[in-house]
């Protein structure tokens, strides 16, 4: 089929979005959950699929559901148990919450496993494959499940709707955590369905900012658990956890690491019980300092760091090989994603595998299943085995993209803030030809401690933008993960500096190409990047406009966000101590150089960068009398994610750039 269209917002829709990848104990099989969205229904549907690791078509196992993710395959290979929600038939009430369900690799219905009002998550299987482990936000003060439901019906059924805190982390991303509930771990029989709390009665919680599975771990003769912990009494989303374990018989719980004056997290039992793996920080050196590997041997009781070169940050959830032998995790490197192992003894780990981004993972029997996505491809479901290679085992979206020319990607390194190598991005349009002129459109990442990596981003799709006629380039700005340590804390108490040095080396770079129109240069971002579209705005008028969205705007404001403490550790100094040195990082104090006209974009829910900012620099350019406009989503946090939403967020944004340079490219002038 000639490709001759170009991608589109609804193209993005239409794709399915397979994650959460689960081996079968013989690694023959995997199941993942999928994502599919209905644009006129505006929401998503997820089901649980069964893929051949040897091929053949994909079989669905789910489809009464709407959410059904998490799935997790049972030791002995009977079952998989998933989080889901099922509505009810009839008299029947469905879930309100998601709930625990078995269901068989072979089919049949799924079977419903868990009943508790607060709902479910973070599941994991005991080796017994006998229960099943799994978090639920509880209040600690209740004992047994049904003060628990009256407690629960109280609180939905209750008139008022204040939040009343005394805590310091109240707010996560688009969350309260104002109601007193935290994360406890339970154990529920899977004969039975006997359920029981393990930290009732206790202080002991899972951590509060997105707690997961890989926050714990079950020791491989099923006897201990151990977690993730923040020992403080206040709990904060800076603080140094601890990993402690929990012993079933006893119920004693003690500390593995209160000695170590590292951060925690991670733990991960090796198959033959010896050792615990985990992630450590040392946030006493730097807020962002690296995760590195670390092992506790239970023997000995120690804690120790892999000493190493490589000063990569290693990501979460960490698994062992089948023989206790190496550690396999995914990472950044290089602006990609790369799944790593690590053997022990080694002095850096070893790449299973190059390009693109991984994002879910499992391991078992010495094989991996894996998630990945690049630039050019969405996600899909791959396998590898030493001796087998690598391959492709899904069929998720074939056909959706025929017909659909994407333009060429390249890389290159340019010199940066101090003349030192950056990484940019190039996305080139379907039809570019180098002979004419193109306009310019930066794509600038949030973070600032993230990257441009080689992904197939769906709500800042580099594709999409291209496709409308620009050349999009992404800068990994000094500050950016996956090119050093070195270069992540460069930036420390002095933002925007060297960045803005960079992006406008990524301009100068690429008008020496000769096909870039400098009067038609445009720059977008969000989060971080929306602040370093408003910086700009302070520091520079080449640029004919901008797109901020969710972008910070005045560092004093941002006090109201979900990560307040962390911010000055960033900065330099706490605004009432230094308010010099904050104003000097501060977009909001270059107001008065404000002059190019943008598009700013934010959302209701968005506590992380709180709507006022983007209200605060829609009103100011305003009131300059500068060309602003607002698209405010009352439905949205820092993210677009309803896909009627997205579509109208794509139409703005396309819009706004059309109104102030044409796109497409022009014949040079002789």
């Amino acid at each position: 089929m000639a490709k001759t269209r170009r991608l589109t917002v609804e193209d993005l829709w239409k794709l399915e979005r397979p994650a959460q990848p689960t081996l079968s104990p013989d690694a023959a099989q995997v199941c993942v959950s999928s994502t599919s969205y209905d644009m006129e229904e505006n929401k998503p549907r997820s089901s649980l699929w069964l893929l051949s690791a040897f091929g053949g078509e994909a079989r669905r196992l789910t489809q009464c559901g709407d959410k059904d993710g998490e799935p997790r395959w049972s030791p002995d290979g009977r079952w998989i148990a998933f989080l889901g929600k099922r509505p009810g038939t009839g008299s029947e009430k469905g879930d309100e919450e998601t709930q625990v369900y078995l269901i068989a690799p072979d089919g049949g219905e799924a079977r419903r496993l868990t009943d508790i009002p607060t709902g479910a998550f973070a599941i994991r299987w005991f080796p017994d494959s006998r229960r099943i482990a799994f978090a639920s936000w509880v209040w600690p003060e209740v004992r047994g499940l049904p003060q628990l439901a009256k407690r629960h019906k109280a609180w939905k059924d209750d008139k008022v709707k204040a939040h009343v805190v005394e805590h310091a982390a109240y707010r996560w991303w688009d969350r309260w955590l104002s109601d007193g509930r935290v994360p406890h771990l339970f154990t529920v029989d899977v004969a039975s369905g006997r359920m029981r709390d393990l930290f009732a009665g206790t202080r002991y919680e899972l951590p509060r900012a997105d707690p997961a599975a890989h926050h714990y771990d079950i020791a491989p003769d099923g006897r201990e658990i151990a977690f993730t912990f923040d020992p403080a009494a206040d709990k904060r989303f800076d603080h140094e956890n601890q990993i402690v374990a929990l012993d079933l018989r006893s119920g004693r719980f003690r500390s593995l690491t209160a000695r170590s004056p590292l951060n925690h997290e991670s733990p991960r039992y090796s198959p033959d019980g010896t050792r615990i793996a985990l992630l450590t920080q040392n946030l006493r050196r730097n807020p962002v300092a690296e995760q590195k590997l670390a092992f506790i041997d239970r023997r000995r009781g120690t804690v120790e760091v892999v000493r190493a070169r490589w000063d990569r940050s290693i990501h979460a959830p960490l698994a062992w090989s089948a023989g206790s032998d190496a550690v396999v995790f995914h990472a950044e490197d290089g602006a990609r994603t790369h799944l790593f192992r690590w053997t022990l003894g080694a002095r850096a780990p070893e790449v299973l595998g190059r390009g693109g981004t991984v994002s879910d993972f499992d391991a078992a029997a010495g094989a991996v299943a894996f998630v990945r996505n690049t630039m050019g491809t969405p996600p899909a479901v791959f396998w590898s085995a030493p001796g087998a290679g690598e391959r492709r085992i899904d069929g998720f979206n074939a056909g959706v993209l025929d017909g659909v020319k994407l333009g060429e990607v390249r890389e290159f390194t340019i010199e940066g803030w101090n003349r030192e190598p950056v990484h940019m991005w190039a996305i080139y349009p379907p039809d570019f030809d180098p002979r004419k002129k193109w306009p310019l459109l930066h794509n600038i990442h949030g973070g600032p401690h993230s990257t441009w990596g080689d992904n197939f981003h769906f709500r800042w799709n580099n594709h999409v933008f291209a496709a409308q006629g620009y050349v999009v380039v992404c800068v990994n700005y000094h500050g950016s993960t996956s090119f050093g340590q070195r270069f992540v804390e460069s930036i420390d108490h002095e933002w925007g500096k060297r960045e803005l040095a960079d992006v406008e080396a990524g301009t100068d770079f690429m008008l020496r190409r000769g096909y870039i129109d400098r009067d038609r240069l445009v720059a977008a971002g969000g989060s971080y990047g929306g602040f370093m579209v408003a910086w700009m705005n302070g520091n520079t008028d080449r640029y004919k406009a901008y797109v901020c969205h969710a972008g910070c705007f005045d560092w004093v404001g941002m006090f109201a966000d979900d990560a307040y403490y962390w911010h000055p550790k960033e900065l330099g100094a706490w605004y009432w101590d230094n308010p010099a040195k904050v104003e000097a990082q501060n977009p909001r104090a270059r107001a008065r150089r404000m002059k190019t006209p943008t598009l700013v974009i934010h959302g209701l829910l968005d506590y992380r960068v709180p709507d006022a900012q983007g209200l605060a620099y829609y009103n100011t350019l305003k009131s300059k009398g500068v060309a602003t406009r607002l698209v405010f989503f009352p439905d949205e946090n820092h993210w677009i994610l309803k896909p009627q939403n997205s579509r109208l967020w794509y139409r703005e944004f396309f819009a706004w750039l059309g109104r102030h340079v044409a796109s497409g490219g022009k014949a040079k002038r002789r």
